[in-house]
């Protein structure tokens, strides 16, 4: 009996006990959603996403026993009465008043209460901060807020000739969930009809069009709930991490399925009898999909590498999303198709040829490429390394205030706070460490920090100290120039680090002193982002092109397939620095420049982009090897095999590219980001890469695409389309007919 392959035996044996195969995927799947709503999830603490000095000031917090609040600022601000006026003095008592019955709030600094102020008084007197603290610990403060908020609204309509805001981590991170929320919920409404209307056009049949969909909402859902169970072990990120769960499981669960059904919709249209049909797809297209589920879990696990809880909350989250992909294309879509049968063409309004046949519209461009292979492939490189140019001038940067909605008030009153006291919401936060921080030296030389930094120009009042319960920790807050992530603020950092600290409290004998605050974090997460980046592309590359390797039984197949890749992300990694590093696009997709990319996604899209990019490579390269060793030429093979995969490839990229846009029209700047740059991608990789420069590369090597030396002949094979047992005697091919010209 001829050698089946692993994804052939997968589903000849689903096939032959479908009942076990779907039902007890459906009760694994249940289990796993349950699971999740019982347990809910946990966030990381903030604390957890620290890296490099920050990382060290935070632990120098722990170390001492610091219980370091979530400290919130209310604005209270006139265009007409100054601080001295009664009618300032009346909101201030009212509000003051408010927050102090409030049983979660702590340690209220008035300025009318504070020498000289506190530094909480404008220059011009008609803007004044009242701050406070919030009891417990900081990274649950934003379940506590909402009373406060309601508060601080309370004493706004009590004195309506002021203006009388809140801003804060834990106020911006409730709005920020909320927003979040709705955002997220209205994309898993708009994602799922939209995908079964574009599966629709490509099925041509209801029945055929939704299998794909529900297997993908499945696999989505069954992964959520494990992975919330995760959280409660090591916790993550989870409102970012989901959002990519949902993104990515929906994107390669329908791909996968759909990669499977139309081979199999395929060889029925050809007259194969419906069990060899089923059988001839799982070992070609479901092998195919193993490899590709391989590529994708392999980049993403290049994420652990990073070093950061974000991105290992990504890479565990797509992970376990793809696995349930995967495994649901190989065993509940073999059971479904084997005991639906062609019913799974009900509701049909096209034809089954129609719907399996090749397309004319890359046949008609596959001729004019092969034609002319060499111009085909210099041109259309030369476009994508000039789309990818604007790379060379990407700045990132961690998202913050600055990159919420712009239409929630919150970022007005941001805004109006960093007018009138610049730095004041995102200070820099100097931890000192000694054996005792109450000591003269170590005051004196503390004392002597608020000097030289006020000096300076670049840092200003007021600042804050806070001691620890045990004396041996100092918390100093010092407001920064700038916006907290601009090059004002990152100048302010440098001068504070550089200069400020090693004169003042670097002479202090057993002393010990780091920085944390949001513009140190985000310097010290793009440092670790440079030193990382190099090996998780190193280990990406390296682990794919063994997978290649072991597959096609080339070298030449996986280093074409890294160079078009690289190629695509690129092109997609220059668009995304022309879009949103610029003004242009501000009206067309709504947002606003913050003249950044968001600091952890050149990373993830790298990994994410080179993953999906090699489901089309894998899927089309499957077909060609298959029709290559089936006795035709590479040319003919090359031709013959794009034409049939490009229907099922256009449409798995229209997915994809909905799915992304549907993310891309979310306000939270960094997903907007990440779906433009993911659907850019995808569109680049799924046009100008598979149909013009993988084919016209492919027509230049000729035969060269298959060499592999003698040495490497160890390597095991993974070959994608070996024969099935049960497959019928081949049929005669029809021949290609030319296109008119």
């Amino acid at each position: 009996m001829p050698q089946v392959n692993l994804a052939g035996r997968a589903g000849r044996w689903s096939a032959d006990h479908w009942k076990r195969a779907l039902f007890g995927a459906l009760a694994l799947a249940l289990l796993l959603m349950g699971i999740g709503q019982v347990v809910g999830h946990v966030q990381m603490k903030d604390s957890q996403f620290a890296n490099g000095e920050v990382a060290r000031a935070l632990k120098m917090l722990d170390q001492g026993g610091f219980t370091q609040p979530a400290v919130e600022d209310v604005l209270v601000q006139s265009s007409t009465h100054t601080y001295r006026s009664h009618v300032m003095q009346a909101a201030l008592g009212g509000l003051v008043q408010n927050l102090a019955v409030e049983q979660n709030v702590a340690n209220i600094r008035d300025p009318r209460q504070l020498p000289g102020n506190g530094g909480l008084v404008s220059k011009d007197g008609r803007s004044v901060l009242v701050q406070f603290d919030i009891r417990g610990d900081p990274d649950k403060a934003q379940k506590k807020i909402e009373p406060i908020i309601k508060a601080v609204e309370s004493a706004q309509l009590a004195n309506p000739n002021v203006s009388i805001r809140e801003v804060g981590n834990a106020s911006a991170n409730y709005e920020l969930g909320k927003t979040f929320n709705r955002d997220f919920g209205n994309a898993e409404k708009m994602t799922l009809p939209i995908t079964l209307a574009i599966l629709l056009v490509a099925f041509g049949a209801l029945v055929a069009a939704g299998v794909p969909v529900l297997l993908a909402f499945g696999a989505v859902l069954a992964s959520l709930g494990l992975f919330s169970a995760i959280t409660h072990v090591y916790a993550v990120d989870y409102q970012s991490s989901s959002a990519v769960l949902l993104l990515i499981g929906m994107a390669v669960g329908v791909d996968y399925s759909l990669f499977y059904l139309r081979r199999e919709r395929e060889e029925r249209a050809v007259g194969t009898e419906a069990r060899p049909a089923l059988l001839r797809a799982a070992a070609t297209s479901g092998q195919a999909v193993l490899i590709s589920g391989c590529t994708v879990l392999i980049a993403m696990a290049g994420l652990f590498i990073a070093g950061n809880r974000i991105f290992t909350g990504m890479a565990i989250g797509t992970m376990l999303v793809v696995l349930a992909a995967v495994i649901g294309s190989l065993t509940v879509l073999p059971a479904i198709l084997s005991k639906l049968g062609d019913t799974v063409d009900v509701g049909r309004f096209r034809s089954r040829k129609n719907a399996a046949g090749e397309s004319r519209f890359w046949g008609f461009v596959l001729d004019r490429v092969l034609r002319r292979p060499l111009v085909a492939f210099v041109f259309t490189g030369a476009i994508l390394l000039a789309a990818a140019s604007p790379v060379l001038s990407m700045h990132t940067k961690l998202p913050s205030f600055t990159d919420m909605p712009r239409e929630l008030p919150i970022v007005k009153t941001y805004k109006s706070v960093i007018a009138a006291f610049p730095g004041a919401p995102t200070p820099a936060e100097v931890v000192v460490q000694a054996p005792d921080v109450r000591a003269p030296l170590v005051q004196s030389a503390i004392h002597a920090l608020e000097l030289r930094a006020t000096s300076t120009g670049q840092m200003f009042e007021p600042i804050q100290v806070r001691i620890s319960p045990n004396h041996t920790v100092a918390d100093i807050d010092i407001p920064l120039a700038g916006n907290g992530d601009n090059k004002a603020s990152l100048a302010a950092l440098r001068t504070l680090r550089s200069t400020v600290l090693p004169s003042t409290l670097g002479t202090a004998p057993n002393v010990s002193y780091a920085v944390a605050g949001e513009t140190a974090g985000t310097h010290d997460f793009n440092e670790l982002m440079k030193a990382r980046m190099p090996w998780v592309i190193l280990f990406v590359l390296a682990l794919a092109f063994m997978l290649l390797l072991a597959t096609f039984r080339s070298v030449v197949i996986p280093i074409t397939a890294i160079v078009l890749n690289l190629f695509s992300v690129g092109a997609a990694y220059g668009l995304l620095v022309l879009i949103f590093q610029h003004d242009w696009a501000e009206g067309i997709l709504q947002f606003t420049s913050n003249h950044s990319i968001t600091s952890w996604l050149p990373m993830f899209l790298f990994v994410v982009l080179f993953g999906l990019s090699m489901d089309y490579h894998v899927f089309i390269l499957s077909r060609v090897k298959e029709l290559r060793d089936g006795g035709m030429s590479t040319e003919e093979a090359v031709s013959r095999g794009i034409r049939r995969t490009a229907g099922t490839v256009t449409s798995a990229a229209i997915i994809m590219v909905a799915v992304f846009s549907i993310f891309g029209t979310l306000r939270l700047i960094m997903m907007k980001q990440m779906g433009v740059g993911l659907g850019l991608a995808v569109l680049i990789d799924a046009t100008v890469i598979r149909g013009v420069m993988l084919p016209s590369a492919m027509k230049l090597l000729g035969e060269w695409n298959w060499y592999m030396p003698r040495w490497l002949e160890w390597v095991p094979s993974l070959t994608a389309s070996e024969r099935s047992a049960e497959r019928p005697p081949e049929q005669p091919k029809p021949p290609l007919r030319p296109l008119p010209h």
